[in-house]
C-alpha cells in the first residue's frame, strides 16, 4: 500500500474518531447499531480507538431478523465476547408474534422490511437519542443525500427537506424530545477504502465475506443461497456454487456473488474491477428506483 493511500486511511481514521466523541459529548444515550457486516464490523474498531481503555460509551444494538446468516450471528457473539462490551438485540420474531407486523407471504417474501419496526421500538424501548451506524454515501443513491448527522422525527421518519449544513466539521446534535440522530461516521468512505482498512488493521470479518462453495439458486437474476428461509418451489433448482457475499443482510434478500477470492487482496482486486456497487447484491433495494429512501423515510436505518 502506497503512503498516499495511509495517509488517506489517517485521515478517514481520524474524521470517523472525531465523529464518534461528538456523538459521546452531545447525546445521553447513544448506540451503535450492530448488523454484523463489514462496515458495523469498522465502527468497532473505530470505536475501540476512541475510548480505549475506556468502555463504550454506548451499547451494540442488533436487530436480528430471525433469517441471518448463521456465520454472522456466530461472528457477532464471539466478538461481543473478545471486547467485553454490551449488546442489545431485538428481535424481529417478538414483533411478528405480538402483531406489531405480517410476515410477507409469497415467493419473494421476506423479513428485511419487517426491520424497521423493530428498530423504532428498541430505539424507543431504550430512548435511544443516537443511533450509530455503518452507512456510506457510496451505496446507494439515496445514502448520498444525508448527511453525517441524520435527523429522525418522533416517529423514526427521515424528511430529506431537514437536513442541516455540517461546515466546517461542525455538527449539530440538538434535537426535541422524541427525536433521535442516525450518525455515519464513516459517511465519506468507499467499499475500498473499508477493505484497505480492514486489511490494514488485520480485523477478523464473517467467513461468507470469502469464497466458499454454498447451495444456491438462481431467482430474479440473482444467486440466492438455498435454505428453508427462502419460499422455494418447483421452479427452483438448486446447484453447488463458489461464491461470496459483498454484503450482509437478511438471507431472503441478499444475494452471493460468484467469485474465488479467498484472500482480502483478492477481493480488493475483484471490487476495483466491479462495475456493479454491492448494493446491487440487495433485492430489497430493487423493488423500485425509490425502494431505499421510502424505506428511510419510513424509518430505516
Amino acid at each position: 500500500m502506497s503512503k498516499y493511500n495511509l495517509d488517506y486511511l489517517n485521515e478517514l481514521e481520524a474524521e470517523a474518531i472525531y465523529i464518534l466523541r461528538e456523538v459521546a459529548g452531545q447525546f445521553e444515550k447513544p448506540a451503535l447499531l450492530f448488523s454484523g457486516g463489514k462496515d458495523s464490523i469498522t465502527l468497532v474498531r473505530l470505536a475501540e480507538k476512541a475510548f480505549r481503555p475506556g468502555k463504550f460509551p454506548f451499547p451494540l444494538v442488533h436487530i436480528d431478523t430471525g433469517h441471518n446468516f448463521p456465520e454472522t450471528i456466530e461472528y457477532r457473539d464471539a466478538m461481543i465476547n473478545r471486547i467485553g462490551e454490551k449488546l442489545i438485540v431485538g428481535h424481529v420474531q417478538d414483533d411478528i408474534d405480538a402483531g406489531n407486523v405480517i410476515e410477507q407471504k409469497g415467493k419473494n417474501a421476506s423479513r428485511n422490511a419487517l426491520q424497521t419496526v423493530t428498530l423504532l421500538n428498541t430505539i424507543a424501548k431504550h430512548q435511544f437519542d443516537a443511533c450509530i451506524g455503518g452507512a456510506r454515501r457510496d451505496e446507494e443513491k439515496a445514502r448520498a443525500k444525508e448527511r453525517i448527522f441524520s435527523v429522525r422525527d418522533e416517529f423514526g421518519q427521515w424528511d430529506p427537506k431537514r437536513q442541516r449544513p455540517e461546515l466546517w466539521s461542525i455538527f449539530n446534535g440538538k434535537i426535541h424530545k422524541g427525536e433521535n440522530v442516525r450518525v455515519f461516521p464513516i459517511s465519506n468512505w468507499t467499499e475500498l477504502d473499508v477493505w484497505n482498512y480492514i486489511r490494514r488493521e488485520n480485523i477478523p470479518l464473517p467467513s461468507i465475506y470469502f469464497a466458499h462453495q454454498r447451495d444456491c439458486i438462481t431467482r430474479n437474476g440473482q444467486l440466492m443461497a438455498a435454505t428453508e428461509f427462502l419460499n422455494m418451489d418447483e421452479e427452483d433448482v438448486i446447484e453447488r456454487r463458489n461464491v461470496r457475499f459483498r454484503t450482509v443482510g437478511d438471507m431472503t434478500c441478499t444475494a452471493a456473488i460468484e467469485s474465488y477470492a479467498t484472500e482480502i487482496d483478492d477481493i480488493i482486486n475483484e471490487i476495483s474491477e466491479s462495475k456493479i456497487s454491492e448494493r446491487g447484491a440487495r433485492m430489497d433495494d430493487k423493488v423500485s428506483e425509490a425502494a431505499m429512501e421510502d424505506r428511510k423515510k419510513g424509518g430505516y436505518f
